[in-house]
């Protein structure tokens, strides 16, 4: 890191292509940059816990919180995420959060019922102007402040990535989402440059 005249300069990785081949890479910019920033709590969004359970050894398992998608995301009644994976990152001192969909709740069933789209799938839809992980990253931060589990006056890095794994980091103050507009972006850690 340097300080200069008003502005300071550190790494940035930007991958080649989206997905699952830069989880690893993600975590150890994640945990270098928690690192230097003093950074406690990590959001990691995870559909199965795959990238979860890879985190846990790297990082501190009371820093993780882990955002796993809705109930019934696919298929009514049903979770990604078996739950002998939930309780192996339970047990291993990860918070877990389940909620609905910050970006894509009810203003989905709207478009699915009425063909037209609502605000929040307009602003998931702005975010993934920066890759989908820019955007999967905001809305589990979202989560994870109406959950509880992150505070909304501490800074915290959240992951995110594209379709599988995790290909994108930033450092960000988390809102409820009903703040949205009031979040603070504060640093790309990485993120994909073609996707």
């Amino acid at each position: 890191m340097k300080k200069n005249h008003g502005y300071e300069e550190h790494l940035c990785r930007y991958f080649e292509k989206p997905g699952e081949a830069n989880t690893t890479a993600v975590l150890e910019a994640v945990r270098r940059r928690a690192s230097q920033l003093g950074v406690e709590k990590i959001i990691l969004p995870s559909y199965t816990g795959k990238s979860a359970l890879a985190a846990l050894r790297l990082f501190a398992p009371q820093q993780i919180v882990v955002v796993r998608t809705a109930f019934g995301l696919e298929k009514p009644d049903t979770q990604g995420m078996k739950e002998s994976v939930r309780r192996k990152l339970e047990e291993a001192g990860a918070a877990i959060v389940t909620g609905t969909h910050a970006l894509g709740g009810v203003g989905r069933a709207v478009r699915r019922k009425l063909g037209t789209y609502q605000v929040d799938e307009i602003i998931a839809y702005t975010l993934r102007l920066f890759g989908q992980g820019t955007k999967v990253a905001v809305e589990a931060a979202l989560m994870a402040a109406d959950a509880g589990a992150v505070r909304t006056d501490e800074d915290v890095i959240a992951a995110g990535g594209s379709s599988s794994g995790l290909d994108t980091a930033l450092v960000l103050r988390p809102v409820n989402a009903s703040s949205l507009l009031d979040m603070k972006i504060r640093e790309i850690i990485c993120k994909p440059s073609d996707f």
